[in-house]
């Protein structure tokens, strides 16, 4: 299983620009095999009726026999991205060494690569989710509705994970109803943040990560499956034509959310 290399040391010369490390990796599983092939196909299983046993029904004491049926999804990898450039030898003398290419690279990786999974991730899982609006004025109440329907669809309370906006993020933290519960209050005042809210963890991400008007979406990693198949990435020094470097980035992954775990993502809007 290839992975994207999350390293985030530089030179302290150049002026870097803000990143973010990966927010979604807890958020999905690759329990399915993509190796040598390009596809893969999900069967799952219909259930029988649940009948009254008829004690003077001859034969058909269980029922009528119908023969099980099934359901079969298809995940087929569509996202094959890739990056090139070239430093001179000579632009990297002139330049203090700063246009260093390892550096560069690892600078594409986590400007580029990172935030195109991300968000990639997060629109299939909201493209997914279950829709909510709800006018209710306070966060907390916002958040709890959300949070007792998945409970009715029987998905596990552990695990579940939170992507919040930053300004329904800042709403929580002065809802009363929420940091008033036992010693939260407290808790918020020493470690400064808000780790969990009604046993999901909190991952506050820029509004871009999510669809327009979203105030915070919940999912849980047994939905989404999202395989890294290609995670490639060279340095080739004085290759044909070049005095310097060629760098190249290669990354082959997508996402899919499974047929019977949809009810575990809801995302909730504004009203």
């Amino acid at each position: 299983m290839s992975e994207i290399n999350y390293a985030s040391k530089y030179s302290q010369e150049i002026d870097e620009r803000f990143k973010l490390v990966s927010v979604t990796e807890e958020a999905v599983n690759q329990n399915y095999e993509f190796e040598g092939v390009d596809k893969v196909f999900v069967y799952s299983a219909d259930l029988a009726e649940l009948n009254d046993y008829d004690l003077y029904a001859g034969f058909s004491r269980y029922g009528t026999p119908k023969e099980l049926g099934n359901r079969i999804q298809e995940m087929q990898l569509t996202q094959d991205k890739s990056f090139t450039f070239t430093i001179d030898k000579r632009n990297n003398s002139d330049t203090m060494m700063t246009q260093h290419a390892g550096r560069s690279l690892q600078r594409h990786i986590d400007e580029l690569i990172v935030p195109a999974v991300d968000k990639y991730r997060l629109n299939v899982m909201a493209e997914n989710a279950y829709l909510y609006t709800n006018s209710a004025s306070d966060p907390y109440l916002k958040y709890m509705t959300v949070s007792a329907d998945l409970t009715e669809k029987k998905v596990p309370v552990k695990g579940r994970i939170v992507y919040m906006t930053p300004s329904f993020y800042l709403q929580l933290r002065f809802d009363e109803k929420f940091t008033g519960i036992a010693d939260k209050s407290a808790d918020i005042a020493h470690n400064g943040e808000v780790p969990m809210i009604d046993g999901a963890k909190i991952i506050v991400v820029p509004s871009e990560y999510l669809p327009l008007n979203t105030l915070f979406m919940v999912t849980h990693p047994i939905a989404t499956v999202s395989p890294v198949k290609l995670a490639e990435y060279n340095i080739n020094e004085n290759p044909p034509g070049i005095s310097g470097w060629l760098v190249e980035g290669r990354t082959y992954y997508d996402a899919f959310v499974l047929d019977n775990k949809k009810d575990a993502i809801v995302i909730m809007k504004t009203a």
